[in-house]
């Protein structure tokens, strides 16, 4: 019998929870299950097991991600837009840090649903990094450096990484602009090849 109000939307919410304060390795059907007060098969009517559970949770964060950070960037465009998205991504991360950790996963071939809002979060960064004149695979590239350079400073934050008394949006502010910077440069040599 399926419990009135328990559906896969509120399994979700109360995963991302449980990762959110317990950590993400906490996260598993027995726990979730007692959060809920059902016994865990009762879960299996909502989701294909813990991997279905892990995959949900990813979607379910990048939806989120992909939200803060357009909202961020709204009406802005190029290095605006960029420091925008940017400083959203790091505060979910800090905001979210377990479903954070979900949403770092490659999605596995045939996995339509976390290609998909992967997918929206690229097309967002790509199109804020179509202003600085790169080609197609620049822009890949570009996307990387720049995910690579957040997930960085949100890991090292996140483990307490940064132990001096500096101002640490600040530090993220002045790392963005030398990204960009880079990127400019990027784009000023494609024009000149």
């Amino acid at each position: 019998m399926v419990r009135a109000g328990l559906d896969t939307h509120s399994l979700v919410l109360a995963a991302a929870e449980l990762a959110d304060t317990q950590g993400v390795e906490q996260v598993t059907l027995a726990a979730l299950a007692a959060k809920l007060g059902v016994r865990p098969p009762s879960l299996y009517n909502h989701i294909n097991g813990l991997a279905g559970l892990r995959t949900l949770l990813a979607v379910h964060g990048l939806e989120l991600l992909h939200e803060s950070m357009s909202e961020a960037a709204e009406g802005l465009s190029g290095a605006a837009a960029v420091h925008a998205m940017s400083l959203a991504y790091i505060e979910f991360a800090r905001q979210r840090p377990g479903l954070y950790e979900t949403t770092l996963r490659a999605p596995e071939q045939g996995d339509t649903l976390l290609e998909a809002a992967g997918q929206q979060i690229l097309e967002l960064l790509i199109g804020a990094l179509s202003a600085f004149g790169l080609d197609e695979e620049g822009k890949l590239h570009a996307v990387r450096g720049l995910r690579s350079i957040l997930h960085g400073f949100s890991a090292l934050e996140n483990q307490g990484g940064f132990g001096m008394p500096l101002d640490l949006n600040v530090s993220l502010i002045r790392l963005i602009r030398a990204y960009l910077a880079g990127i400019r440069c990027m784009g000023q040599a494609a024009e000149e090849d």
